[in-house]
């Protein structure tokens, strides 16, 4: 796995958010929707609240985030992976190097 561009990561700033939210043991459950679910595709959350599905995409094929279980209710439990905790860690180290107009931007503009 190569290391991806900031470019390459979408919204870079919410995307560090989530991985931050996640921590070391709370997991986003993905809930898978088909053609008779009403027209609802598969969805990721975390405490609750929707991930766009791009940034669950991109963590998972990077290799960030790996199934880990199910619930009781049919979620699937997505965790971080050693390479997860990593680009955390980067992420965390390139946003406390940031001034206010750079993060102001991040946010922004992705």
């Amino acid at each position: 796995m190569s290391n991806p561009t900031p470019a390459s990561i979408p919204l870079r700033a919410e995307t560090l958010e989530i991985l931050r939210l996640m921590g070391e043991c709370v997991p986003i459950l993905m809930l898978t929707g088909g053609d008779g679910d009403q027209g609802f595709g598969t969805r990721w959350t975390l405490h609750g609240q929707q991930i766009q599905p791009g940034i669950a995409r991109y963590l998972m094929e990077a290799g960030y985030i790996a199934e880990t279980g199910v619930t009781e209710f049919g979620a699937r439990k997505l965790s971080l992976t050693p390479a997860g905790i990593e680009f955390r860690t980067a992420g965390q180290r390139w946003w406390a190097g940031l001034g206010f107009l750079e993060r102001l931007r991040a946010k922004v503009f992705g």
